[in-house]
């Protein structure tokens, strides 16, 4: 804690602390969120399972405009992947060093999950669990990584996007606003091929506002904030009330379109009416923040925010494991009295849960720099050309969200060794490993 404070202290004053704020807000509400809703019961074999209980209180649907806050989250990421790369450049570093900075927060803490999971899913069969059980606890502990693929992704195309970006500005997003466009449009006529793409382009449209909150091209004043708002706003009801878009930004069964995943148009107003409150709250929030003790308290949440991120469903699985085999848990049909009555012991015993997790695995997104391996001279010297390094981190980071997309798409009720596909765990390894090695050569540097 002694270190933390020192490091809230520090802060130079010109840190756009509101970022800070931002971020461990999304996340926070994520979390909660994802624990309120989480539906537990019995499969016809009288196995634990679990569902979104969002499928059942459509009433909720336009709740999720407010706290479906990964928009949010990929802005944040944008205007710090800026500030990072911007950084690294003014000391003489490159693309490719700066993508192996990167990942050192994300993959080593993911690898911790990754290999538990499979570790606990091997055990338990060998005990005797049946393999869809194992499996379906692996898929629920595992739904936040499909948020970590798609932020490796935009991660991965920082470089060149935020050269557009300096080229070209709001054009860029503009292009990136019709692609996604034009995949709605592709779903909507049943062609779910070509809209795959807005995997890619709806999170880099999102990603690429924070380009521009970071260079000032984002203007934070009511004149920009009250007409993004309200623009935001009305499209959603458009889209949604009067078009053919789900009212619920967050995935739900039997919806003609998701709104999540891919992103479409809807997301994309949900992040400018989103945009447009942030904001409003702007200077009230940064004059709040320049405080000692709210500054501690977002430094301390962010040091350890994707540690909470990662692990929080695992304690979902972990309390409804226990509760289950001592034949305590409790299945209220979802939207009844006694199922509310239920939620708020139901947050107490997750976070109990949490609570050991967060102490045991934050220690290794707290963790910075160590180095594991000892990559050799030629390795040191060949990793400073970026014509070995660049190659070698895109292929390693492929391979990286390769992984965890296998883990994510496979069904949730088949039966796997590992508790997920045998060459997700694997390429999502080698990826990891090699990055690893990777960030170990460069942090040595070329032999004298």
């Amino acid at each position: 804690m002694a270190a933390l404070r020192e490091l809230a202290d520090r802060t130079p004053a010109s840190r756009e602390r509101y970022v800070d704020l931002l971020r461990a807000g999304a996340i926070i509400t994520v979390v909660v969120g994802h624990w309120l809703i989480s539906g537990v019961g019995y499969d016809q074999q009288g196995r634990p399972t679990g569902h979104s209980a969002l499928d059942e209180l459509t009433w909720a649907y336009p709740i999720t405009w407010v706290v479906q806050v990964m928009p949010m989250v990929f802005i944040v990421g944008g205007y710090a992947n800026a500030a990072s790369l911007t950084s690294h450049r003014r000391r003489g570093s490159t693309g490719g060093a700066w993508l192996l900075d990167r990942t050192g927060r994300l993959v080593r803490p993911t690898t911790a999950l990754f290999v538990v999971l499979v570790v606990v899913a091997l055990v338990g069969q060998a005990v005797g669990v049946d393999p869809a059980l194992a499996r379906m606890g692996v898929w629920v502990a595992s739904i936040p990584l499909w948020f970590l693929a798609a932020y490796l992704a935009v991660v991965l195309a920082t470089p060149p996007m935020y050269g557009l970006h300096r080229r070209y500005g709001w054009r860029v997003l503009a292009v990136l606003v019709v692609l996604v466009a034009l995949g709605d449009a592709a779903r909507l006529r049943g062609v779910a091929g070509l809209g795959a793409g807005n995997f890619v382009f709806g999170w880099l449209a999102i990603h690429q506002v924070g380009f521009a909150w970071y260079d000032g091209r984002l203007r934070f004043s009511a004149r920009t904030g009250v007409p993004l708002l309200c623009g935001g706003l009305a499209a959603l009801l458009l889209l949604t009330l009067v078009g053919p878009y789900s009212v619920s930004m967050i995935d739900v069964a039997g919806q003609r379109l998701q709104n999540a995943s891919p992103p479409t148009l809807g997301l994309l107003a949900v992040a400018t009416f989103q945009l447009g409150i942030v904001i409003l709250f702007h200077d009230r929030a940064e004059r709040w923040l320049r405080r000692t003790r709210p500054w501690r308290g977002v430094v301390a949440v962010n040091a350890v925010i994707f540690t909470l991120f990662l692990w929080h469903l695992s304690a979902v699985v972990l309390v409804a494991g226990v509760l289950s085999a001592l034949h305590l848990l409790p299945t209220p049909a979802v939207g009844s009295t006694a199922w509310w009555l239920w939620r708020l012991p139901w947050l107490l015993l997750l976070v109990v849960a949490l609570a050991p997790l967060m102490a045991i695995f934050s220690r290794i997104e707290l963790r910075r720099g160590s180095r594991v391996v000892n990559t050799g001279r030629w390795l040191a010297r060949a990793v400073t050309d970026a014509r070995v390094l660049v190659p070698l981190t895109v292929v390693a980071f492929l391979a990286v969200i390769a992984g965890l997309l296998g883990n994510s798409v496979a069904p949730r009720s088949g039966s796997y060794l590992l508790g997920m596909p045998t060459f997700a765990f694997i390429t999502y390894v080698a990826g990891a490993g090699v990055l690893r090695v990777l960030r170990d050569a460069h942090d040595t540097g070329p032999p004298q």
